[in-house]
Parts: C-alpha cells; sequence; structure tokens
C-alpha cells in the first residue's frame, strides 16, 4: 500500500508568504532544496531541529509518512480515512514536538502511538468495526521462483492465515500488526499501547496460543 494523496504540505500558521489556501485549513508549503540540506542529519538533532523549523519537521514527515499511512489504512480499510487520519497524526505531532522527549525510542513509535489513540477515537467515535483489510494484507513470498503448484499452495496458506488473523479481538490483530508488518520491537509496541513490555510480551504469547488453536480447529473440525 503506497501513500500516494496524502500531501507534503504542514499545517504552520506562520509561514507568510508561503501559504495557500485549502478550504478553510492553511497549509505550508515545504521547500525540497533545504529538505535535502536535513537529510543526513541524525534523527535526535533533525527533532531538535523541528521544535522550530518545520521544515525540519518536513524531513520526519517524508521519513514516516507512508509507513503511518499504511498502519492506519490496515486499521481504518479505506483510503480517504486513512488519508485523513494520517494528515491528523502529522498536524498533532508538529503542534506537540515542542513538549517531545526523547526516552531512547524512534521518533516513528511516538507517531505510531498518536495514530493508534486517533484510530481507537475513529473506531470508537463512529462505532466502525471494519480493520486490517484481507485484500490488501500480503505475505512475504520466501521463494523467489516458485513452481505454479507451489504458488498456489502459498495462497492458499496466506489466505487460511489471514483469515485466522482476522478472527482476533482488534488489540491483538492490531499487535500482529506492529509486530510483523510494521516490524516494531516489543518496547516500542508497549509504549504505542502504553501498557509494560511484559504485558506486551504476555499479549503476543496469548495470541499465538490462540491462533495455534484456532488452525487445529479449522484443520480438524469436529463432525
Amino acid at each position: 500500500m503506497m501513500c500516494h494523496s496524502v500531501p507534503l504540505f504542514l499545517l504552520y500558521p506562520k509561514a507568510g508568504a508561503l501559504t495557500v489556501k485549502t478550504g478553510h485549513k492553511t497549509w505550508y508549503i515545504i521547500r525540497p532544496w533545504k529538505v535535502n540540506l536535513f537529510e543526513d542529519i541524525d534523527e535526535v538533532t533533525l527533532i531538535n531541529l523541528a521544535r522550530t523549523d518545520p521544515e525540519a519537521f518536513g524531513v520526519l514527515y517524508e521519513r514516516y509518512v507512508e509507513r503511518i499511512y499504511n498502519y492506519i489504512y490496515f486499521r481504518v480499510g479505506n483510503t480517504n480515512d486513512a488519508e485523513d487520519l494520517t494528515s491528523k497524526v502529522f498536524f498533532k505531532a508538529l503542534k506537540s514536538i515542542g513538549g517531545y522527549k526523547h526516552m531512547g525510542l524512534p521518533f516513528s513509535a511516538w507517531l505510531y502511538r498518536i495514530a493508534h489513540n486517533l484510530v481507537a477515537n475513529y473506531h470508537r467515535d463512529g462505532l466502525r468495526t471494519r480493520e486490517i483489510s484481507i485484500e490488501n494484507l500480503t505475505l512475504p513470498d520466501t521463494s523467489k521462483h516458485p513452481t505454479p503448484e507451489l504458488r498456489m499452495q502459498q495462497i492458499q496458506e496466506s489466505d487460511f492465515l489471514l483469515g485466522i488473523i482476522n478472527d482476533l479481538s482488534p488489540q491483538k490483530r492490531e499487535l500482529l500488526l506492529l509486530k510483523f508488518v510494521e516490524n516494531l520491537t516489543n518496547q516500542e509496541i508497549s509504549f504505542i499501547f502504553g501498557k509494560t513490555e511484559g504485558a506486551i510480551k504476555s499479549l503476543y504469547h496469548r495470541t499465538l496460543l490462540e491462533l495455534r488453536d484456532r488452525v487445529k480447529e479449522l484443520e480438524n473440525p469436529r463432525i
């Protein structure tokens, strides 16, 4: 899933002549030539610059917008809402970056936590239930040149596994999404969920047990 239509425009009230009106919002246009100057700066320094320079924040946006969009898309299931929520994540991050504290985690963990909370509000306010889209969530192909028979088997196994995952609770689905699709650590996931790392390990263990039991049930159905 690619984030093609989320624009690199950031809300910044002091932009002056470098603003354009889009409906009821004023968006700040980031100049690509200046963004390039920040690309090789380490993340901690870049975050500190971004507290006062929105163009430094633009580099952080470029680095993480696609990952945040993909995460949100698999949680909400449609493009328009995913784009809207992705924009809100970065607006909130830009507004709050002055109070951001380095905790030994990547900046992305903070963005994921903002996204996690916004998606939770989205589902709670709208009573929406659709989350990870099986049609758009694909598992990695470990064979470079599979035979047609092997490829068909892989597709069947992927569909089987994804069907089981969608039977899990929203929290367990999100855990698997963060761990295996977004490749986050237990420490990062614990920060996003607002839980201890031990609680995440316990949740992961219970999730694997549930998946195992579900696989057994489907492979050996009761007559």
